[in-house]
């Protein structure tokens, strides 16, 4: 099977001109979109096919997701992704793009005991072309952020849910609400205090999210946590509508997932009728 790449300026002209001018982006852009007040934009990223699509969109941020395991692999979860998995794709995701800055999770069980493991999973995340690792955890894991970038290693840290804890918090459940939220922002708090440069807030209230995120220094990233943070992520396949069903955090921005049926469904008849392929398909010698 072959696929032939088409040239390399059909894809680089951006619809939607990146809000952040810089040729690559990095902490300290994130950094003064916060200070300045410019939306963040960042969608999960797993292949070369995407993620060049993806960045020419101007999305600043990639972040090779271990929902790769959910969205790619075919498991119900993220736990059995394993760092092989998360090295092979964010190499994928770091040769086929240029400009946007790329965020790899950091699996779990590799991370959460000690700070030179949690190092020596993150330098492979780095080496296979990563800006910046993500792992989940508040207070508990602020020695471990600490370690990391004294290491040289930009941490976005992720509270609220936590899917690498779903067993601990019964499954996809809103977190913050009542007395959990002094919790939740003293987690956000130790966090930045260990020097992570950004902070994933998922499925929070908007209200706990408002209040974190004008408390913070850093910029706070919302996924179902309402629209008053720093800025946003998605899956891309739910953002995009490749999926029957997506959490009701997400708006459909297109329905590739129907496009795509059609047109393999257009292909299926083809062959059976014998239309294709078809006279500009092939040569005869």
């Amino acid at each position: 099977m072959s696929h032939v790449t088409p040239p390399e300026e059909a894809t680089a002209s951006s619809p939607t001109p990146p809000a952040l001018p810089a040729k690559r982006v990095r902490v300290q852009h994130i950094a003064r979109a916060k200070a300045e007040g410019t939306p963040l934009t960042m969608l999960t990223a797993y292949d070369s096919l995407t993620a060049p699509i993806l960045e020419a969109a101007g999305v600043d941020m990639l972040l090779i997701g271990d929902s790769l395991g959910n969205v790619m692999l075919g498991h119900s979860s993220t736990l059995p992704v394993t760092l092989e998995d998360m090295e092979r794709a964010t190499a994928a995701v770091a040769r086929s793009t240029s400009r946007a800055m790329i965020i790899a999770d950091l699996p779990f069980g590799t991370y959460e005991d000690t700070a030179e493991h949690a190092f020596a999973s993150a330098a492979r995340l780095m080496k296979a072309g990563a800006h910046a690792v993500k792992l989940e955890g508040g207070q508990k894991r602020g020695h471990i952020i600490s370690a990391l970038v004294a290491a040289g290693i930009p941490v976005c840290a992720h509270l609220g849910y936590t899917p690498q804890s779903e067993n601990t918090l019964g499954g996809p459940r809103m977190q913050g609400r009542g007395d959990g939220a002094q919790a939740l922002r003293a987690d956000a708090k130790a966090v930045e205090e260990a020097g992570a440069f950004a902070l994933v807030l998922e499925m929070v209230p908007a209200s706990v999210a408002r209040q974190i995120t004008q408390a913070a220094a850093i910029p706070t990233i919302g996924i179902g946590a309402g629209p008053d943070t720093d800025g946003q992520v998605l899956v891309w396949s739910d953002m995009a509508g490749y999926s029957h069903w997506v959490p009701s955090f997400v708006h459909k921005f297109g329905q590739l997932g129907p496009a795509l049926r059609d047109a393999a469904s257009d292909y299926v008849a083809a062959v059976r009728a014998r239309r294709f392929p078809g006279p500009d398909n092939y040569k005869n010698d």
